[in-house]
Protein backbone atom coordinates (compact mmCIF):
# COMPACT_ATOMS: atom_id res chain seq x y z
CA UNK A 1 0.00 0.00 0.00
CA UNK A 2 1.63 3.62 -0.91
CA UNK A 3 2.40 5.86 1.90
CA UNK A 4 -0.10 8.37 2.81
CA UNK A 5 2.68 11.05 2.36
CA UNK A 6 3.72 9.66 -1.20
CA UNK A 7 0.27 9.96 -2.13
CA UNK A 8 -0.25 13.65 -0.70
CA UNK A 9 3.07 14.87 -2.28
CA UNK A 10 2.48 13.20 -5.56
CA UNK A 11 -1.02 15.49 -5.37
CA UNK A 12 1.20 18.27 -4.23
CA UNK A 13 3.72 18.24 -7.29
CA UNK A 14 0.69 17.84 -9.90
CA UNK A 15 -0.98 20.99 -8.05
CA UNK A 16 1.54 22.94 -8.65
CA UNK A 17 2.51 21.90 -12.55
CA UNK A 18 1.69 24.27 -15.20
CA UNK A 19 -0.44 21.83 -17.15
CA UNK A 20 -2.30 21.23 -13.81
CA UNK A 21 -2.71 25.10 -13.79
CA UNK A 22 -3.82 25.16 -17.47
CA UNK A 23 -6.84 23.04 -17.16
CA UNK A 24 -7.86 24.08 -14.12
CA UNK A 25 -7.96 27.31 -15.54
CA UNK A 26 -10.06 26.70 -18.49
CA UNK A 27 -12.09 24.88 -16.16
CA UNK A 28 -13.09 27.60 -14.08
CA UNK A 29 -13.99 30.27 -16.92
CA UNK A 30 -16.22 27.63 -18.02
CA UNK A 31 -18.14 27.57 -15.03
CA UNK A 32 -17.77 31.32 -14.37
CA UNK A 33 -19.34 31.95 -17.58
CA UNK A 34 -22.53 29.07 -16.26
CA UNK A 35 -22.44 30.94 -12.84
CA UNK A 36 -22.54 34.40 -14.44
CA UNK A 37 -25.65 32.93 -16.72
CA UNK A 38 -27.65 31.03 -13.85
CA UNK A 39 -27.14 34.02 -11.51
CA UNK A 40 -28.75 36.62 -14.67
CA UNK A 41 -31.32 34.23 -15.47
CA UNK A 42 -32.38 34.18 -11.50
CA UNK A 43 -31.40 30.33 -11.16
CA UNK A 44 -29.71 31.09 -7.73
CA UNK A 45 -32.42 32.79 -6.43
CA UNK A 46 -34.75 31.81 -3.61
CA UNK A 47 -37.64 32.40 -1.18
CA UNK A 48 -36.52 34.17 1.64
CA UNK A 49 -33.34 35.43 3.98
CA UNK A 50 -31.64 32.07 5.95
CA UNK A 51 -28.69 32.04 8.58
CA UNK A 52 -25.82 29.59 9.14
CA UNK A 53 -22.82 29.75 11.05
CA UNK A 54 -19.41 28.35 11.16
CA UNK A 55 -17.70 28.09 14.29
CA UNK A 56 -14.13 26.72 15.14
CA UNK A 57 -12.31 26.22 19.03
CA UNK A 58 -9.12 24.89 19.69
CA UNK A 59 -7.89 22.11 22.44
CA UNK A 60 -6.32 22.22 25.26
CA UNK A 61 -5.27 19.25 27.89
CA UNK A 62 -7.57 18.81 31.06
CA UNK A 63 -5.07 20.24 32.71
CA UNK A 64 -5.03 23.45 31.42
CA UNK A 65 -8.82 23.89 32.14
CA UNK A 66 -8.28 24.24 36.25
CA UNK A 67 -6.24 21.65 37.58
CA UNK A 68 -2.41 22.50 39.13
CA UNK A 69 -0.89 21.43 35.85
CA UNK A 70 0.82 23.31 33.67
CA UNK A 71 -1.71 22.45 30.36
CA UNK A 72 -1.89 24.15 27.33
CA UNK A 73 -2.57 23.66 23.63
CA UNK A 74 -3.25 20.09 22.49
CA UNK A 75 -3.89 18.08 19.70
CA UNK A 76 -6.82 16.25 19.26
CA UNK A 77 -6.96 12.44 18.34
CA UNK A 78 -9.14 11.30 15.09
CA UNK A 79 -11.64 9.80 17.58
CA UNK A 80 -13.24 13.69 18.18
CA UNK A 81 -14.20 14.07 14.69
CA UNK A 82 -16.06 10.47 14.56
CA UNK A 83 -19.17 12.48 15.77
CA UNK A 84 -20.85 14.58 13.41
CA UNK A 85 -20.74 17.70 15.36
CA UNK A 86 -17.19 17.89 14.85
CA UNK A 87 -15.03 18.88 11.40
CA UNK A 88 -11.53 19.12 11.64
CA UNK A 89 -9.31 22.34 10.42
CA UNK A 90 -6.22 23.76 9.71
CA UNK A 91 -4.18 22.34 12.91
CA UNK A 92 -3.91 19.29 14.55
CA UNK A 93 -5.66 21.69 17.42
CA UNK A 94 -8.17 23.03 15.92
CA UNK A 95 -11.96 21.92 15.54
CA UNK A 96 -14.99 23.59 13.50
CA UNK A 97 -18.50 23.24 14.56
CA UNK A 98 -21.15 24.42 11.66
CA UNK A 99 -24.77 24.67 11.14
CA UNK A 100 -27.76 23.51 8.89
CA UNK A 101 -28.91 27.16 7.59
CA UNK A 102 -32.28 27.89 8.60
CA UNK A 103 -34.71 30.76 7.63
CA UNK A 104 -34.43 34.10 9.06
CA UNK A 105 -37.21 34.31 11.60
CA UNK A 106 -37.98 33.70 14.80
CA UNK A 107 -38.19 29.59 14.65
CA UNK A 108 -34.97 29.34 12.67
CA UNK A 109 -33.20 31.64 15.07
CA UNK A 110 -33.86 29.39 17.85
CA UNK A 111 -32.71 26.09 15.69
CA UNK A 112 -29.51 27.92 15.03
CA UNK A 113 -29.16 28.81 18.85
CA UNK A 114 -30.06 25.18 19.64
CA UNK A 115 -28.35 23.53 16.81
CA UNK A 116 -24.48 25.82 18.19
CA UNK A 117 -24.99 24.97 21.84
CA UNK A 118 -25.71 21.02 21.02
CA UNK A 119 -23.19 20.20 18.67
CA UNK A 120 -20.85 22.47 21.14
CA UNK A 121 -21.51 20.32 24.20
CA UNK A 122 -21.21 17.15 21.66
CA UNK A 123 -17.58 17.98 20.10
CA UNK A 124 -16.84 19.07 24.27
CA UNK A 125 -18.16 15.60 25.43
CA UNK A 126 -16.04 13.66 22.42
CA UNK A 127 -12.55 16.13 23.41
CA UNK A 128 -12.73 15.18 27.02
CA UNK A 129 -13.34 11.39 26.34
CA UNK A 130 -10.02 11.90 24.79
CA UNK A 131 -8.63 14.00 27.50
CA UNK A 132 -9.10 17.37 25.71
CA UNK A 133 -11.07 20.55 26.13
CA UNK A 134 -12.35 22.68 24.05
CA UNK A 135 -11.96 26.35 24.22
CA UNK A 136 -13.93 29.31 22.53
CA UNK A 137 -11.71 32.13 22.29
CA UNK A 138 -10.29 34.01 19.37
CA UNK A 139 -6.31 32.99 19.52
CA UNK A 140 -4.50 30.49 22.07
CA UNK A 141 -1.94 31.42 24.70
CA UNK A 142 -0.71 28.86 26.22
CA UNK A 143 1.79 26.73 24.41
CA UNK A 144 1.75 23.21 24.15
CA UNK A 145 4.89 21.27 25.67
CA UNK A 146 7.30 21.50 23.10
CA UNK A 147 6.86 25.72 22.97
CA UNK A 148 5.03 27.67 20.27
CA UNK A 149 8.13 28.26 17.91
CA UNK A 150 8.67 24.43 18.00
CA UNK A 151 5.11 23.29 17.53
CA UNK A 152 4.64 25.80 14.64
CA UNK A 153 7.69 25.01 12.81
CA UNK A 154 8.27 21.07 12.99
CA UNK A 155 8.28 20.45 9.48
CA UNK A 156 9.35 16.96 7.45
CA UNK A 157 9.94 16.24 3.07
CA UNK A 158 8.94 14.07 1.21
CA UNK A 159 9.63 13.71 -2.54
CA UNK A 160 10.35 17.85 -2.46
CA UNK A 161 7.19 18.52 -0.62
CA UNK A 162 6.87 20.15 2.88
CA UNK A 163 4.94 18.82 5.61
CA UNK A 164 4.02 20.77 8.62
CA UNK A 165 4.08 18.31 11.27
CA UNK A 166 1.23 19.99 13.51
CA UNK A 167 -1.46 20.65 10.39
CA UNK A 168 -3.65 18.00 9.34
CA UNK A 169 -2.33 16.35 6.15
CA UNK A 170 -5.28 16.66 3.76
CA UNK A 171 -3.99 17.27 0.24
CA UNK A 172 -5.48 21.02 -0.26
CA UNK A 173 -3.71 21.93 3.06
CA UNK A 174 -0.35 20.60 2.20
CA UNK A 175 -0.63 22.17 -1.24
CA UNK A 176 -1.71 25.68 -0.30
CA UNK A 177 1.45 25.91 2.38
CA UNK A 178 3.62 24.54 -0.17
CA UNK A 179 2.03 27.09 -3.02
CA UNK A 180 2.68 29.46 -0.29
CA UNK A 181 6.21 28.82 0.89
CA UNK A 182 7.15 28.74 -2.67
CA UNK A 183 5.55 32.47 -3.35
CA UNK A 184 7.60 33.26 -0.08
CA UNK A 185 11.15 31.90 -0.41
CA UNK A 186 10.30 29.50 2.31
CA UNK A 187 10.13 31.81 5.00
CA UNK A 188 6.76 33.37 6.18
CA UNK A 189 7.22 36.39 8.58
CA UNK A 190 5.16 37.78 11.80
CA UNK A 191 5.42 41.39 12.46
CA UNK A 192 3.15 42.90 15.22
CA UNK A 193 3.77 44.93 18.27
CA UNK A 194 7.07 43.56 20.13
CA UNK A 195 7.15 39.93 18.29
CA UNK A 196 9.48 39.36 15.24
CA UNK A 197 9.18 35.70 14.02
CA UNK A 198 9.69 33.67 11.36
CA UNK A 199 8.10 30.10 10.32
CA UNK A 200 8.34 27.81 7.61
CA UNK A 201 5.03 27.14 6.91
CA UNK A 202 1.63 29.11 7.02
CA UNK A 203 0.78 26.70 9.96
CA UNK A 204 0.67 30.21 12.12
CA UNK A 205 -2.49 31.14 10.63
CA UNK A 206 -3.89 28.11 13.26
CA UNK A 207 -3.18 30.77 16.41
CA UNK A 208 -6.21 32.02 15.80
CA UNK A 209 -9.78 31.14 15.58
CA UNK A 210 -13.14 32.62 14.39
CA UNK A 211 -16.77 32.61 13.49
CA UNK A 212 -18.64 33.30 10.51
CA UNK A 213 -21.99 34.14 10.17
CA UNK A 214 -23.93 33.35 6.86
CA UNK A 215 -26.79 35.14 5.59
CA UNK A 216 -28.35 34.03 2.65
CA UNK A 217 -29.37 37.11 0.52
CA UNK A 218 -33.17 35.72 -1.06
CA UNK A 219 -32.24 37.30 -4.90
CA UNK A 220 -29.79 38.22 -6.90
CA UNK A 221 -30.71 41.15 -7.65
CA UNK A 222 -30.66 42.37 -3.96
CA UNK A 223 -26.84 41.37 -3.41
CA UNK A 224 -25.35 44.54 -3.83
CA UNK A 225 -27.37 46.01 -1.37
CA UNK A 226 -26.70 43.81 0.80
CA UNK A 227 -22.93 43.42 0.00
CA UNK A 228 -21.95 46.49 -0.01
CA UNK A 229 -23.36 47.56 3.24
CA UNK A 230 -22.03 44.68 5.07
CA UNK A 231 -18.68 46.33 4.22
CA UNK A 232 -19.76 49.01 6.51
CA UNK A 233 -20.21 47.30 9.11
CA UNK A 234 -17.16 45.07 9.20
CA UNK A 235 -15.40 47.67 11.50
CA UNK A 236 -18.60 48.50 14.40
CA UNK A 237 -18.65 44.53 14.52
CA UNK A 238 -15.26 43.71 14.79
CA UNK A 239 -14.98 46.45 17.54
CA UNK A 240 -18.17 44.99 19.77
CA UNK A 241 -16.01 41.56 19.50
CA UNK A 242 -12.06 41.76 19.56
CA UNK A 243 -10.87 38.65 21.12
CA UNK A 244 -7.28 38.52 20.44
CA UNK A 245 -4.87 40.92 21.74
CA UNK A 246 -2.12 38.32 23.01
CA UNK A 247 -0.09 35.64 21.51
CA UNK A 248 1.64 32.81 23.25
CA UNK A 249 3.45 34.07 26.39
CA UNK A 250 6.37 32.30 25.13
CA UNK A 251 7.31 34.19 21.27
CA UNK A 252 7.69 37.60 23.21
CA UNK A 253 10.75 39.33 23.07
CA UNK A 254 12.76 38.28 26.04
CA UNK A 255 13.51 42.01 26.80
CA UNK A 256 9.80 43.41 26.13
CA UNK A 257 8.73 45.74 28.00
CA UNK A 258 4.92 44.51 29.86
CA UNK A 259 3.58 47.75 29.92
CA UNK A 260 4.09 48.61 26.61
CA UNK A 261 3.21 45.10 25.31
CA UNK A 262 0.08 45.24 26.91
CA UNK A 263 -0.44 48.92 25.81
CA UNK A 264 0.48 48.29 22.15
CA UNK A 265 -0.80 45.06 21.41
CA UNK A 266 -4.07 45.25 19.10
CA UNK A 267 -7.29 44.17 20.53
CA UNK A 268 -7.85 41.97 17.44
CA UNK A 269 -4.10 40.40 16.87
CA UNK A 270 -5.95 37.09 14.87
CA UNK A 271 -6.67 40.12 11.79
CA UNK A 272 -2.75 40.51 11.39
CA UNK A 273 -2.10 37.03 11.82
CA UNK A 274 -4.19 35.47 9.23
CA UNK A 275 -3.10 38.26 6.26
CA UNK A 276 0.82 37.75 7.48
CA UNK A 277 0.29 34.09 7.22
CA UNK A 278 -1.33 33.70 3.97
CA UNK A 279 -0.56 36.67 1.88
CA UNK A 280 1.98 35.60 -0.06
CA UNK A 281 0.96 36.48 -3.78
CA UNK A 282 1.57 39.23 -5.37
CA UNK A 283 -1.92 40.28 -4.82
CA UNK A 284 -3.14 40.27 -0.89
CA UNK A 285 -5.97 37.55 -0.59
CA UNK A 286 -6.88 39.06 2.98
CA UNK A 287 -8.49 42.09 2.75
CA UNK A 288 -11.39 44.08 2.72
CA UNK A 289 -13.34 43.76 -0.54
CA UNK A 290 -13.94 46.12 -3.01
CA UNK A 291 -17.97 47.02 -3.50
CA UNK A 292 -19.67 45.30 -6.29
CA UNK A 293 -22.20 46.51 -8.58
CA UNK A 294 -23.48 43.76 -10.32
CA UNK A 295 -24.35 40.47 -8.89
CA UNK A 296 -22.53 38.53 -11.37
CA UNK A 297 -19.06 40.71 -10.04
CA UNK A 298 -18.80 38.00 -6.88
CA UNK A 299 -17.77 35.78 -9.62
CA UNK A 300 -15.35 38.22 -11.91
CA UNK A 301 -13.53 38.49 -8.29
CA UNK A 302 -13.11 35.07 -7.70
CA UNK A 303 -11.75 34.21 -11.33
CA UNK A 304 -9.16 37.74 -11.17
CA UNK A 305 -8.31 36.29 -7.59
CA UNK A 306 -4.16 35.00 -7.44
CA UNK A 307 -4.09 31.31 -7.47
CA UNK A 308 -3.24 28.97 -4.89
CA UNK A 309 -2.75 25.34 -5.65
CA UNK A 310 -5.38 24.61 -8.11
CA UNK A 311 -6.65 20.98 -7.71
CA UNK A 312 -8.90 19.13 -10.61
CA UNK A 313 -11.89 17.21 -9.29
CA UNK A 314 -11.44 13.69 -10.63
CA UNK A 315 -8.21 13.49 -8.66
CA UNK A 316 -10.04 13.96 -5.31
CA UNK A 317 -13.51 12.59 -6.57
CA UNK A 318 -14.43 9.49 -8.26
CA UNK A 319 -17.10 10.22 -11.04
CA UNK A 320 -18.60 12.63 -12.93
CA UNK A 321 -21.56 13.91 -11.13
CA UNK A 322 -23.39 17.23 -11.71
CA UNK A 323 -26.40 17.07 -9.93
CA UNK A 324 -25.88 19.74 -7.81
CA UNK A 325 -24.51 23.18 -7.60
CA UNK A 326 -21.01 22.50 -6.05
CA UNK A 327 -20.42 19.40 -8.29
CA UNK A 328 -21.09 21.42 -11.47
CA UNK A 329 -18.34 24.43 -9.88
CA UNK A 330 -16.15 21.99 -8.01
CA UNK A 331 -13.09 24.22 -9.75
CA UNK A 332 -14.68 27.57 -9.08
CA UNK A 333 -15.32 26.56 -5.32
CA UNK A 334 -12.05 25.47 -4.79
CA UNK A 335 -10.73 28.66 -5.95
CA UNK A 336 -13.69 30.51 -3.97
CA UNK A 337 -11.90 28.72 -0.98
CA UNK A 338 -8.89 30.66 -1.25
CA UNK A 339 -10.56 33.71 -2.05
CA UNK A 340 -9.50 35.18 1.86
CA UNK A 341 -11.42 38.51 1.22
CA UNK A 342 -13.13 40.06 4.96
CA UNK A 343 -16.31 39.20 3.65
CA UNK A 344 -16.86 36.90 0.73
CA UNK A 345 -20.07 35.56 -1.47
CA UNK A 346 -20.81 31.95 -1.46
CA UNK A 347 -22.84 30.49 -3.96
CA UNK A 348 -24.72 27.20 -3.82
CA UNK A 349 -24.47 25.05 -0.30
CA UNK A 350 -27.08 23.18 1.47
CA UNK A 351 -30.97 23.37 0.62
CA UNK A 352 -32.95 24.78 3.64
CA UNK A 353 -36.51 23.92 2.38
CA UNK A 354 -39.36 23.65 -0.30
CA UNK A 355 -38.54 27.26 -0.86
CA UNK A 356 -35.23 26.93 -0.22
CA UNK A 357 -32.87 25.35 -2.28
CA UNK A 358 -29.08 24.66 -2.54
CA UNK A 359 -28.81 27.17 -5.59
CA UNK A 360 -28.30 30.27 -3.48
CA UNK A 361 -25.98 33.07 -2.74
CA UNK A 362 -25.20 34.17 1.01
CA UNK A 363 -23.03 36.42 2.38
CA UNK A 364 -20.01 34.78 4.70
CA UNK A 365 -18.84 37.58 7.34
CA UNK A 366 -15.45 36.96 8.19
CA UNK A 367 -13.63 38.77 10.01
CA UNK A 368 -14.93 37.78 13.82
CA UNK A 369 -12.97 35.81 16.36
CA UNK A 370 -14.65 33.03 18.44
CA UNK A 371 -16.24 34.21 21.69
CA UNK A 372 -16.19 33.24 25.05
CA UNK A 373 -19.33 31.61 25.22
CA UNK A 374 -22.17 29.33 22.95
CA UNK A 375 -24.43 32.85 24.31
CA UNK A 376 -21.83 35.30 22.86
CA UNK A 377 -21.78 33.54 19.73
CA UNK A 378 -25.13 33.09 19.30
CA UNK A 379 -25.97 37.23 20.09
CA UNK A 380 -22.70 37.98 17.25
CA UNK A 381 -24.58 35.70 14.53
CA UNK A 382 -28.10 37.54 15.87
CA UNK A 383 -26.48 40.90 15.40
CA UNK A 384 -25.06 40.40 12.00
CA UNK A 385 -28.18 39.15 10.80
CA UNK A 386 -30.36 41.67 12.20
CA UNK A 387 -27.66 44.33 11.51
CA UNK A 388 -27.23 43.98 7.61
CA UNK A 389 -31.10 43.08 7.05
CA UNK A 390 -32.19 46.04 8.98
CA UNK A 391 -29.90 48.61 7.16
CA UNK A 392 -30.99 47.52 3.25
CA UNK A 393 -34.76 47.47 4.17
CA UNK A 394 -34.75 50.39 6.10
CA UNK A 395 -33.10 52.36 3.15
CA UNK A 396 -30.47 53.26 5.21
CA UNK A 397 -28.11 55.59 3.48
CA UNK A 398 -24.73 53.43 5.11
CA UNK A 399 -23.46 52.60 1.74
CA UNK A 400 -23.01 56.40 1.13
CA UNK A 401 -19.68 56.13 3.77
CA UNK A 402 -17.08 55.88 1.11
CA UNK A 403 -15.28 52.59 0.71
CA UNK A 404 -11.74 54.02 2.11
CA UNK A 405 -13.74 55.15 5.02
CA UNK A 406 -15.01 51.63 5.72
CA UNK A 407 -11.87 50.04 4.87
CA UNK A 408 -10.15 52.40 7.82
CA UNK A 409 -12.59 51.84 9.67
CA UNK A 410 -11.67 47.83 9.67
CA UNK A 411 -8.30 48.63 10.79
CA UNK A 412 -8.96 50.85 13.44
CA UNK A 413 -11.25 48.37 15.04
CA UNK A 414 -8.29 45.89 14.39
CA UNK A 415 -5.96 48.19 16.55
CA UNK A 416 -8.07 49.90 19.28
CA UNK A 417 -11.54 48.22 19.69
CA UNK A 418 -13.97 50.12 20.96
CA UNK A 419 -11.66 53.16 21.34
CA UNK A 420 -11.30 53.30 17.53
CA UNK A 421 -12.17 55.89 15.26
CA UNK A 422 -14.94 54.37 13.14
CA UNK A 423 -16.47 56.16 10.39
CA UNK A 424 -20.47 56.16 9.73
CA UNK A 425 -23.06 57.84 7.68
CA UNK A 426 -26.24 58.18 10.27
CA UNK A 427 -30.05 57.74 9.20
CA UNK A 428 -30.31 61.12 8.25
CA UNK A 429 -26.96 61.23 6.07
CA UNK A 430 -24.74 62.91 8.13
CA UNK A 431 -21.06 61.89 8.46
CA UNK A 432 -19.91 61.10 11.83
CA UNK A 433 -17.21 59.41 14.29
CA UNK A 434 -19.13 59.58 17.38
CA UNK A 435 -19.06 56.42 18.92
CA UNK A 436 -22.02 56.68 20.72
CA UNK A 437 -24.25 57.56 17.50
CA UNK A 438 -22.27 54.98 15.89
CA UNK A 439 -23.44 51.99 18.22
CA UNK A 440 -26.79 53.40 18.99
CA UNK A 441 -27.82 53.07 14.85
CA UNK A 442 -25.93 49.57 15.02
CA UNK A 443 -27.96 48.12 17.89
CA UNK A 444 -31.28 49.90 16.57
CA UNK A 445 -31.14 48.92 13.09
CA UNK A 446 -29.59 45.13 13.75
CA UNK A 447 -33.43 44.97 15.73
CA UNK A 448 -35.56 46.51 13.00
CA UNK A 449 -33.78 43.79 10.76
CA UNK A 450 -34.86 41.30 12.95
CA UNK A 451 -38.27 42.90 13.69
CA UNK A 452 -38.86 42.65 10.09
CA UNK A 453 -37.99 38.92 9.70
CA UNK A 454 -40.42 38.57 12.27
CA UNK A 455 -38.89 37.69 15.45
CA UNK A 456 -40.12 38.82 18.90
CA UNK A 457 -39.25 41.62 20.78
CA UNK A 458 -38.15 39.38 24.00
CA UNK A 459 -35.94 36.75 21.61
CA UNK A 460 -34.30 40.05 20.22
CA UNK A 461 -33.63 41.42 23.37
CA UNK A 462 -32.32 37.60 25.01
CA UNK A 463 -29.34 37.53 21.81
CA UNK A 464 -28.75 41.54 21.73
CA UNK A 465 -28.55 42.05 25.43
CA UNK A 466 -25.00 40.34 26.32
CA UNK A 467 -23.32 42.03 23.02
CA UNK A 468 -24.79 45.17 23.60
CA UNK A 469 -23.69 44.97 27.17
CA UNK A 470 -20.48 45.27 26.05
CA UNK A 471 -20.72 48.45 25.16
CA UNK A 472 -22.77 50.14 27.44
CA UNK A 473 -19.80 49.02 29.90
CA UNK A 474 -17.17 49.59 27.32
CA UNK A 475 -15.49 46.25 27.80
CA UNK A 476 -14.95 43.50 25.30
CA UNK A 477 -12.99 40.43 25.35
CA UNK A 478 -10.17 41.61 24.72
CA UNK A 479 -10.44 44.94 26.36
CA UNK A 480 -10.84 42.28 29.09
CA UNK A 481 -7.89 40.30 28.64
CA UNK A 482 -5.90 43.94 28.44
CA UNK A 483 -7.12 44.90 31.70
CA UNK A 484 -5.88 41.29 33.36
CA UNK A 485 -2.46 41.48 32.32
CA UNK A 486 -2.20 45.18 32.80
CA UNK A 487 -3.14 44.73 36.68
CA UNK A 488 -1.02 41.22 36.93
CA UNK A 489 2.27 43.38 35.57
CA UNK A 490 1.84 46.51 37.63
CA UNK A 491 1.79 44.07 40.79
CA UNK A 492 4.94 42.70 39.82
CA UNK A 493 4.38 39.69 37.27
CA UNK A 494 6.13 38.90 34.59
CA UNK A 495 4.72 38.98 31.35
CA UNK A 496 4.51 35.09 30.49
CA UNK A 497 2.99 34.34 33.96
CA UNK A 498 0.85 37.40 33.45
CA UNK A 499 -0.54 36.07 30.30
CA UNK A 500 -0.67 32.55 31.67
CA UNK A 501 -2.99 33.25 34.55
CA UNK A 502 -5.35 35.52 31.91
CA UNK A 503 -5.94 33.00 29.96
CA UNK A 504 -6.51 29.93 32.97
CA UNK A 505 -9.14 32.58 34.07
CA UNK A 506 -10.21 33.01 30.55
CA UNK A 507 -11.16 29.35 30.52
CA UNK A 508 -12.57 28.91 33.79
CA UNK A 509 -14.66 31.58 33.03
CA UNK A 510 -16.17 30.54 29.66
CA UNK A 511 -16.70 26.83 30.53
CA UNK A 512 -18.61 28.13 33.90
CA UNK A 513 -20.78 31.21 32.91
CA UNK A 514 -23.20 31.52 30.10
CA UNK A 515 -21.95 34.76 28.70
CA UNK A 516 -19.07 37.07 29.01
CA UNK A 517 -21.43 39.96 29.98
CA UNK A 518 -21.68 37.87 33.57
CA UNK A 519 -17.82 38.76 33.56
CA UNK A 520 -18.39 42.36 33.42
Amino acid sequence: MTEPRAETAELVTRSLSAAAERTFEDRLDEQAAWLRAAITNGEMDNGDFTVGLEMEAYAVSDAAAGSSADGGLARLPESVFETPAANPELGEHNVEINTEPTVLDEAGLRTQADEIRTRTEAATAAAREAGRELVLDGMWTLPPEEGTVEYLSATAERDGVVFAENMRQYPRYVAIDNHARAYAGGILSLSVPHVEATFPTILFESLATSIQPHLQVPTADELPAYYNAAIRTLGPVLALTTNSPFLPADVYEADADPTAVVNDTYHELRIPVFEQSVNQTPNAKVRVPRDIERPTDVVDGVCADDSYAPFLREWVENGDDRETVSDRIWEFDHKRGTYWRWLRCVIGGTAVDANNDERSLRIEYRPIPTQPTVADVIGVQTLVAGLIHGLVTADHPITELSWDAAESGFYAAMRDGLDAELPWVTADGDRTTDRETVFEEVFAYARRGLDAAGVPAADVESYLGPIETRWETRTTPSRWKKDRVRSAVSDGARLPAAIVEMQREYVRRSRTTDSFSEWL
